[in-house]
């Protein structure tokens, strides 16, 4: 199975490649247009020349099976829509792009191929996250929050805040019919952001703090007088009268953790078995992101 990394910045190096250099039959490629990234990430890897690829035409030349995009955001729209026409089914890293026309427009492109087209939500396979499902949900809470790091509000939402508003949409327990945003803006920069959903017995509050303080990520769930926290997604709290804790494995992987493996080894699974992925559900979450961004433009602080 030929597989093509595209991308190898941090997030490709630390989460993906791990995973996919160490899965059997899978033979890997990777793409870069930095000449001296590509030699030490493939030499790492053991690669022969055949597998680097300088040009994408080079790399869909190769006759891949399926690509990992992990390119800077602004570039996915011109290179998912390259690998979607040639059909070649595809996982991207969130967002699908940073204007929702664009995210509609692959979303569409990728039915009308009939080809895979899988964005990574990869929280929703994270084990702390994931057994959440199980737990009475009629309050959520997720905080993600940063040191230092106030920024221009449409990247902030969805380069990172996206990853809260997708994991209160996976775990919300029915449909939502309330959405409110609120926020602090100061000199064109987004410092916090709060959305709460509502809906038949439940509230959902997503917030995050680019002048926090700390660099954290905790998830609440509760309801029928239980609590469970998950903490940087490795450790779970219940509280259940007397709280009790587990950790994360000595030797669980981060990848596995944080549910990179599990997304990676699904996309894949069904590339094999030939089922069709829809990124449909994961274009619910973007359009929930435009109308944050909207709202945090929208205020009179905002200028």
């Amino acid at each position: 199975m030929k597989v093509g990394c595209i991308g190898l910045g941090d997030i490709a190096q630390k989460a993906y490649l791990p995973v996919l250099g160490a899965l059997p039959g899978v033979d890997l490629h990777l793409h870069t247009r930095t000449p001296a990234t590509l030699a030490r990430v493939a030499d790492g890897l053991h690669l022969p020349p055949g597998q680097r690829h300088e040009e994408l035409g080079s790399l869909l030349a190769a006759g891949l099976d399926a690509a990992f995009v992990h390119a800077p955001t602004a570039v996915h729209p011109e290179i998912v829509t390259r690998l979607l026409e040639a059909g070649v089914p595809t996982y991207v890293d969130k967002p699908l792009a940073y204007r929702l026309a664009d995210s509609e427009r692959l979303v569409e492109l990728a039915e009308r191929r009939g080809v895979s087209l899988g964005v990574g939500f990869n929280r929703r396979h994270a084990p702390g996250y994931a057994q959440c499902l199980e737990h009475p949900r009629e309050l959520i809470l997720m905080q993600k929050n940063r040191v230092g790091l106030p920024e221009e509000p449409r990247s902030m939402i969805l380069d990172d805040f996206i990853h809260v508003v997708d994991t209160l949409r996976f775990l919300v327990p029915g449909p939502v019919d309330e959405v409110t945003v609120r926020a602090r803006v100061q000199d064109g920069l987004l410092h916090h952001v709060v959305l709460q959903l509502g809906g038949d017995g439940f509230t959902a509050l997503g917030v995050m703090n680019r002048l926090s303080g700390s660099t954290e990520e905790v998830l609440e769930v509760s309801g029928q007088d239980r609590k469970r926290q998950v903490i940087n997604l490795a450790e779970v709290i219940d509280h259940r009268g007397e709280p009790t804790l587990r950790r994360r494995g000595d030797w669980v992987p981060v990848a596995r953790q944080r549910g990179i493996e599990q997304a990676v080894l699904a996309f894949l699974d069904a590339v094999r078995a030939g089922r069709v992925l829809s990124a449909r559900d994961a274009l619910a979450t973007h359009e929930l992101c435009e109308r944050v961004v909207r709202a945090v433009q929208d205020r009179p602080d905002a200028a």
